[in-house]
């Protein structure tokens, strides 16, 4: 049951870098003697010291190493990228034992780190909350294992099924459907992804900025399909607040082709926020990993439909404000089955 606490300890660390580390993974990690916690650590951002060095670092007295034990949510590295190989660390510091959540999948990886660690008499163990260490790094495991990025699908409806009213005036304008507590949470989500797309009708009618706004964290990339050309070009998202890839090809329309493209050019995770068409061709397709929606009280009585799920299941739900929040995951997708999620700060 400690492990299980020690191990909780790393993920929740992990979690206060999310969406800054790509493309790397959120790893947290702490290191125990005697039942009590002497050093913890995670990783801020590509580039900066890994979790377990941040760990091993924050311990005072280093000759307690050598009987301590290391927990740490993902695999440790064992080759060299912009810092060493953590293994080597662990190895280095005479660290007997080390408690892994999860194997890390990637190929620079896979299992090596753990061999390394074993090689050297480090006793291992592998598995402690290994669901829930997968999925709080679901995006750098899907991009490794599927090679294209995680595909989140999002948007609000009404009542009565609708996304959007019609429109009476060609006014660019967004017509907010949820409330501004939902806005700020799809701000704090827009924060956690490496992407956000949109069609050519939503940047047309909304004029979206697609940026993060009411939370503090980093602007995503903003991708858009425009392959008639129609988007104005003083449209917002051509802004300098954020970088934005507009694809012109029709080829992208086909949603592998699309997602090829993003793996190809690095990107880990997307939100797809719209429109109707975008977010019911990746549901016809059937790719997508998970689906976020908004369900509000008022009436449109006419307008776009909302797009219908198929194959989902429902796996958290939380009143809001003035609507109700619905989180689904595929329905042949059962690897998640037995994890709580009960805490709205882990999406």
């Amino acid at each position: 049951m400690n492990e299980q606490i020690y191990m909780q300890r790393c993920l929740q660390l992990a979690l206060n870098a999310q969406g800054r580390t790509f493309p790397n993974p959120l790893v947290g990690s702490v290191i125990v003697h005697d039942g009590k916690i002497i050093g913890e650590g995670f990783h801020k951002r590509a580039g900066e010291p890994h979790a377990e060095v941040m760990a091993i670092n924050s311990v005072r007295d280093k000759s307690l190493l050598k009987h301590s034990t290391l927990y740490v949510n993902l695999e440790p590295c064992s080759h060299y990228g912009k810092t060493p190989p953590c293994a080597d660390l662990i190895i280095k510091w005479q660290i007997p034992r080390v408690v892994i959540a999860t194997k890390d999948t990637s190929a620079k990886v896979s299992g090596r780190g753990i061999e390394k660690l074993k090689s050297a008499g480090i006793d291992v163990t592998v598995g402690v909350l290994e669901k829930q260490a997968r999925w709080l790094n679901r995006r750098f495991f899907t991009f490794h294992e599927k090679k294209r990025p995680y595909v989140i699908l999002k948007w609000a409806q009404t009542a009565d099924g609708f996304i959007d009213p019609l429109r009476q005036s060609k006014e660019r304008r967004s017509i907010a459907i949820s409330s501004k507590f939902a806005h700020s949470l799809v701000h704090k989500w827009r924060a956690a992804e490496n992407s956000i797309l949109v069609g050519t009708n939503t940047v047309i009618n909304d004029d979206p900025q697609l940026t993060v706004r009411q939370w503090f964290g980093q602007n995503p990339m903003r991708i858009c399909i425009d392959d008639k050309s129609r988007i104005p070009k003083d449209s917002k998202i051509f802004d300098s607040q954020a970088p934005t890839i507009c694809l012109k090809d029709a080829k992208y329309k086909d949603i592998e082709l699309l997602l090829d493209y993003l793996y190809r050019k690095n990107i880990q995770s997307v939100m797809v926020e719209g429109g109707a068409m975008v977010l019911n061709e990746f549901l016809r397709k059937n790719i997508w990993d998970e689906i976020r929606i908004f369900f509000v009280k008022s009436l449109f009585l006419h307008g776009l439909k909302a797009p219908k799920v198929e194959n989902g299941r429902i796996v958290f739900s939380a009143q809001l404000a003035n609507e109700f929040l619905f989180v689904i995951l595929p329905e042949h997708e059962t690897y998640f089955t037995d994890i709580p999620f009960n805490d709205l700060n882990f999406l």
